[in-house]
């Protein structure tokens, strides 16, 4: 007999459009990223690493500021868009994850219209990385760049005199006090390090959620892909977390 599947609404179109626009920047920022770090294998001359760092910056403040609404409206958006249905180790979490391993000891899984138990421990952890890198790639987009918000700032601090300040220019020491250069890139190296070392953890985690998604898409065949379009998840038996 053919079962009978229901669609239920789940992410609204803020969440939506959030995440084809993270996805664009993240792989964007990824491509250039990686030519950035890779500039003398690929020949890249100076003019050309600024002309990368300048763009790697601007989809740096699109990814920004997608992220910043997104944590905004999940203050705001539908109950699966805000923050107590996505960070885990709330109440919310720990009886989602009961019901779960309770649905696998009798053979009768459980479905979620939200993220699962498992995928909120990975969507916060995607979270905390993204607003890391968006953190530290502002204040680089200042120390390397000289790009807002923070490069007028660096200019002035590390500028010989007031009046050479418009002269600091990425890659020339022109106008540039050498003792206040040397401060700056100092404080600079934490931030670039974290920046560095979470790209690489932040490209681990994207791939382990793709899988991720992959499995369980075609495990549970609920339309988890295409509900990032339509906005709607189907299923034969009512979710855990339906309204």
């Amino acid at each position: 007999m053919t079962q009978q599947l229901t669609a239920y609404p789940v992410w609204d179109r803020s969440v939506r459009i959030f995440h084809w626009v993270n996805v664009f920047c993240i792989l964007a920022s990824i491509a250039i990223g990686v030519a950035i770090l890779n500039d003398k294998a690929l020949g890249v001359s100076n003019e050309g690493k600024l002309i990368l760092k300048t763009v790697h910056v601007y989809f740096g403040y699109v990814f920004a500021a997608n992220l910043t609404w997104r944590i905004v409206w999940g203050f705001f958006g539908n109950r699966y868009a805000r923050w107590h249905s996505i960070v885990p180790f709330n109440a919310e979490h720990r009886a989602q994850l009961s019901a779960m391993m309770t649905g696998a000891k009798s053979a009768k899984p459980v479905g979620f219209l939200g993220h699962s138990p498992i995928a909120r421990l990975m969507v916060g952890l995607l979270f905390l990385l993204m607003t890391a890198q968006a953190i530290t790639g502002l204040v680089l987009a200042g120390t390397d760049v000289y790009m807002p918000p923070f490069g007028n700032t660096i200019k002035e601090w590390i500028a010989s005199d007031p009046s050479m300040v418009e002269s600091v220019q990425p890659y020339s020491k022109v106008g540039i006090n050498e003792a206040a250069y040397k401060e700056m890139r100092d404080i600079r190296k934490p931030f670039i390090t974290v920046h560095y070392y979470v790209f690489y953890v932040l490209l681990a985690a994207i791939i382990l959620h793709l899988l991720g998604v992959l499995v369980s898409e075609l495990k549970e065949n609920n339309g988890l892909i295409s509900a990032m379009f339509t906005g709607k998840k189907v299923f034969s038996e009512k979710p855990f977390d339906a309204e």
